[in-house]
């Protein structure tokens, strides 16, 4: 069953918990990334991103500064300005993304090619090194751009500018003669294509995505073919330079594993449910829920986090997951939004809206510190800062190769267009976050009203607005973390078990003015173990409250956090402290460490120890780091698997 995401413009976000996220994200994230971009921010990494921009349209002189792609940054900060203007106009923001497109416009080539490193310097290079140049994938992320600032402000000189790169890269890649029959080394653009197809209904779009996806991996392997040909005996720029890197390996249809760089695959992954989504093409479909199930099952971190190894920013392999030497790339856990934000549209599941809720809440928001002017590119579940990880403990303001900044901004700016979709005359419900909702149904405008102070509290009230008496359906995700729910109608319970498919309760009613409906998803705090395969997690348990992780720092619990043993009959308080980190839910529970106080002199010792009893302080996960810097663990040692009980 298909359905559509709805206008970002539709909908409004409005609670305790998103409205101050998304005013850090217009005042304060926005403005300091586009100063970070400009090499303006005081005690950050050189990005060149807008020097190169102006170097390439002939405005200023200079050499191509970063890594290949830094394009893509500002092509990412475009789109997270066009989505701020969905929700709030802002002339002066607006101008100066203007400005910014009519730079894009001078710095691109007269064929319509659109990559600043190889306008600048190199042209004869162009195209050479699909592998490790990032070319298709810079232009792809101006496509989403330049789609996204449409959308917003209905103005299409950007979409003209990447419509003429598009059709640039339609002549140059395909099965023709004279065409190369290349691929992109990250993925991207495949999906760009599909959004583009979609505002424009260009069929060659569609199929030139179509042709990206069913390329990749046939052999003789292209980028093989490739280096050969650059005479290269060297190490590939980027990871390890073999085909599975690039998931390459093998035609996606029989890809049944994750491999190579985390990102890349969850955009690749995007990019085919998508064409699947437009196709209805069943063996791409049926690839996509292989490679989701392998993903979601045996390679995905307890908060949403994809990529388990620092080599190559890469999967390993099933239940490969340490916890200090994490590396869950913050793009990698927004790419995993992206590609369960499709699959849901290909199936209502709740596991895909279950998934999306844990990554975002998770993995995806600690990326960011409270402040909106530090980042994590990695995303650790443990968090030792005296060794050679160290600085995972802290974020920064800024990286050389910044993807995961702008990639947050973009995401949690268009945070609406995830919570809702519709599908004829029904409306489902996927994220719950106080705000409202515009849609029609049979002719009617209806506004869904939604009043909730979730992920913090349990209840979440609905209203309807509309004229006279409208029948449709309405479609409420119960997530996947909750054991007990229930829902009222205008006060009347309903039996959800009567209504439910595959975790969502549909609701078919003539609606009215001002009818309401209630949910109340119980949250107390949950132990959360790993399968056993997970061995670095043998004997350990996570603390879960509703869609939020937790975890311990130091700065609550002292150092040596791994000496600490929650105990086996802990009875979890919950307390909210509106003066810790922006108003928090704490959970307190009680444990056991030994006592150190007989150890100075000694590094073994005959087991003697006593253990004393303490109360352990959590902290939502996503929320770590943003105090003084310090230990962190999310996977506690608990009585109850130690003893065996």
């Amino acid at each position: 069953m298909k359905a559509q995401s709805l206008p970002l413009k539709n909908i409004q976000l409005n609670s305790n918990f998103w409205s101050p996220r998304l005013k850090l994200i217009h005042d304060v994230v926005i403005p300091c990334q586009w100063e970070a971009m400009n090499d303006r921010l005081e005690d950050a990494a050189k990005s060149g991103a807008v020097q190169n921009f102006k170097i390439a349209a002939g405005r200023e002189q200079g050499e191509f500064y970063g890594c290949p792609f830094q394009d893509s940054d500002l092509a990412k900060w475009l789109e997270a300005v066009s989505y701020c203007l969905s929700a709030k106009p802002d002339s002066k923001l607006e101008q100066l993304a203007d400005e910014v497109i009519d730079l894009i416009a001078d710095a691109q080539a007269e064929n319509g090619y659109l990559v600043t490193r190889y306008i600048i310097k190199d042209q004869d290079q162009r195209w050479t090194n699909l592998r490790d140049e990032h070319e298709l994938y810079v232009i792809g992320h101006q496509i989403e751009a330049a789609v996204a600032y449409l959308e917003s402000t209905g103005k299409d000189k950007f979409l003209k500018i990447v419509q003429r790169a598009a059709d640039h890269v339609t002549a140059v890649f395909g099965r023709q003669p004279g065409q190369l029959r290349g691929y992109p080394g990250h993925e991207e653009i495949e999906l760009a294509l599909v959004k583009l197809f979609r505002v424009t209904r260009e069929k060659r779009y569609l199929e030139l995505s179509q042709y990206f996806i069913d390329e990749r991996g046939r052999e003789p392997n292209y980028f093989i073919k490739e280096a050969i040909r650059r005479g290269e005996s060297g190490k590939a720029k980027w990871g390890s330079g073999l085909p599975d890197y690039y998931q390459a390996h093998l035609p996606v249809r029989e890809q049944t594993t994750a491999e190579g760089h985390a990102v890349r695959a969850m955009y690749l992954f995007s990019g085919m449910a998508d064409l699947a989504y437009e196709t209805g093409d069943q063996s791409l479909i049926h690839a996509c829920y292989q490679l989701w199930r392998n993903v979601v099952q045996r390679r995905m971190y307890i908060t949403g986090g994809v990529g388990s190894t620092h080599h190559g920013e890469a999967f390993t392999f099933d239940y490969d997951l340490p916890n200090e030497t994490a590396y869950a790339e913050t793009c990698a856990a927004i790419g995993l939004i992206f590609f369960a934000h499709r699959m849901l549209q290909l199936d209502i599941d709740h596991q895909f809206a279950d998934v999306m809720e844990r990554a975002l809440y998770n993995g995806v928001l600690s990326g960011i510190s409270l402040d909106g002017k530090h980042y994590f590119y990695v995303n650790p579940l443990a968090a030792f800062p005296r060794d050679k990880y160290s600085n995972a403990a802290r974020r920064q303001p800024w990286y050389g190769c910044a993807c995961c900044p702008p990639n947050l901004a973009r995401l949690l700016s268009s945070l609406g267009k995830y919570c809702y979709s519709q599908q004829e005359d029904t409306l489902y419900l996927h994220l719950y976050a106080g705000g409202s909702v515009q849609f029609i149904i049979n002719g009617s405008k209806i506004t869904l009203e939604q009043r909730t102070e979730y992920p913090w509290q349990e209840k979440v009230n609905l209203r309807i607005n509309t004229k006279g008496r409208v029948k449709f359906t309405l479609a409420l995700r119960i997530p996947g973390w909750c054991r007990q729910s229930n829902i009222k109608v205008n006060q009347t319970e309903i039996a959800i078990s009567k209504f439910l498919n595959k975790g969502y309760v549909y609701i078919s009613r003539e609606w009215s003015q001002g009818d309401n409906v209630e949910l109340f998803f119980a949250m107390p705090v949950e132990k959360i173990e790993a399968h056993p395969s997970v061995r670095m997690n043998a004997g350990r348990v996570a603390l879960q409250r509703g869609p939020v992780v937790y975890c311990i720092e130091q700065v609550d619990n002292g150092a040596d956090l791994n000496d600490i043993i929650l105990s086996a009959k802990a009875e979890f308080k919950v307390k909210w402290n509106p003066d810790l980190l922006g108003g928090v839910p704490v959970i307190f529970g009680t444990g056991w460490r030994r006592d150190r106080s007989r150890w100075e002199n000694q590094l073994y010792r005959f087991d003697s120890s006593s253990h004393k009893k303490i109360t352990v302080r959590a902290i939502p996960y996503a929320l770590w780091a943003n105090r003084d810097q310090g230990e962190m663990l999310v996977w506690l040692r608990d009585e109850r698997n130690i003893s065996g009980n």
